[in-house]
């Protein structure tokens, strides 16, 4: 699953791609942060698959960050990250910025 707008989240990497355990290859996780239930498998439907990607978009994972940047400016200056997050979403829907500091 991919955005193709742009998009400032901790678990979206910088070219759209979400990064979330239900997307995840099957098997095994290398790294042993996934249980193979966590990944993806035939039985995940789809509505299983947005609630989590819905949930992860509402409540980011900065534990395992795909766009670290984001993750580092959501734990120590959140002001900052929803005012970067408000904006990429304003320009997207070609609505005027906020430039207030």
């Amino acid at each position: 699953m991919q955005f193709t707008c742009d998009i400032f989240h901790p678990n979206i990497y910088p070219d759209g791609r979400v990064c979330i355990s239900i997307l995840h290859a099957p098997g095994v996780d290398p790294t042993g942060y996934e249980t193979s239930a966590e990944r993806w498998s035939p039985v995940q439907s789809i509505e299983k698959i947005l609630i989590s990607v819905i949930s992860m978009l509402a409540e980011p994972n900065d534990e395992s960050a795909a766009n670290v940047n984001a993750a580092k400016m959501w734990r120590e200056d959140r002001e900052q990250f929803e005012r970067i997050a408000d904006n990429l979403v304003r320009q997207t829907l070609c609505l005027p910025t906020n430039t207030s500091e």
